[in-house]
C-alpha cells in the first residue's frame, strides 16, 4: 500500500484488510519523501502489510477448505474457551461428518489439531463439535462407565473397554474417580489406547 506518509500508507492498508494493527505484520519499503520545493521529485511511502495467523482465523481457514473438499455445506462457528477452542459445525445432513462413533469428527479433530499448530507455530487444543454430539457422547460413555462398573463388583472380573479417544477415556475415569470398590486406568500405544476397570484392592 502506498500514502504520502508512511502512518497514511499503514491506515489505509489496515482499511483495506480490515484489521487492527496490533493483527498486522508491519514492513515499511519506502520511507516516500517530499521532493523539491515539495513538487519535484516527490516520492509517495510504501509499506507491506500482512495479517498475522491467529488461532480462530487458522482454524476456520482450514476447516472450510477441509469442507468444500468434502462437498459438505456446513458453517464453522469458532469459540475460545479457558485452555482450547471449541468448534461447533452448523447444518443439515452432518452425520456424515461426525461418522461411525464420531470417527470421522475425532479424526478430523486430530488432523485440525496438527494443522492448526504447525500453521501458528504454537500447540493449540481445539475440540469439534456437531449437533450435540460431544454431549451425547459423553452421557453415553458415563452411563457405560456406571454399568460395567457394576458387572466388575458383580463379577470381580476386570472389564478392557474399546480404544478410545484421550478425551473420551478422561470421561471414563472422571465418571468412577469416585467409586471406592473400583479402579480404572489406561493401557496400550495411541491410537488403540483403551481403558481398564477393575476392583480396587484391599
Amino acid at each position: 500500500m502506498t500514502g504520502r506518509t508512511v502512518e497514511e500508507a499503514i491506515e489505509a492498508a489496515l482499511r483495506a484488510l480490515g484489521a487492527r494493527r496490533d493483527e498486522v505484520e508491519i514492513e515499511v519499503l519506502e520511507e516516500g519523501s517530499k521532493g523539491f520545493l515539495g513538487l519535484l521529485g516527490s516520492r509517495q511511502a510504501r509499506v507491506r502489510v500482512s495479517l498475522l495467523e491467529n488461532p480462530e482465523r487458522a482454524i476456520k481457514g482450514f476447516l472450510e477448505k477441509v469442507l468444500s473438499a468434502m462437498a459438505l455445506e456446513a458453517g464453522v462457528e469458532v469459540r475460545r474457551r479457558e485452555d482450547y477452542f471449541l468448534v461447533s459445525f452448523y447444518g443439515r445432513d452432518l452425520g456424515l461428518l461426525i461418522g461411525r462413533r464420531g470417527e470421522t469428527l475425532n479424526a478430523l479433530q486430530y488432523l485440525t489439531n496438527l494443522a492448526v499448530s504447525r500453521m501458528i507455530g504454537e500447540r493449540v487444543r481445539i475440540v469439534l463439535d456437531a449437533e450435540g454430539y460431544r454431549k451425547r457422547r459423553e452421557q453415553a460413555l458415563v452411563r457405560l462407565a456406571r454399568r460395567l462398573s457394576e458387572r466388575v463388583k458383580r463379577t470381580g472380573n476386570k472389564v478392557v473397554l474399546e480404544p478410545m479417544t484421550p478425551q473420551e477415556r478422561r470421561i471414563i475415569h472422571t465418571a468412577l474417580q469416585n467409586d471406592s470398590q473400583v479402579v480404572t486406568y489406561s493401557e496400550g500405544e495411541e491410537p488403540n489406547r483403551k481403558v481398564v476397570i477393575c476392583l480396587r484392592k484391599g
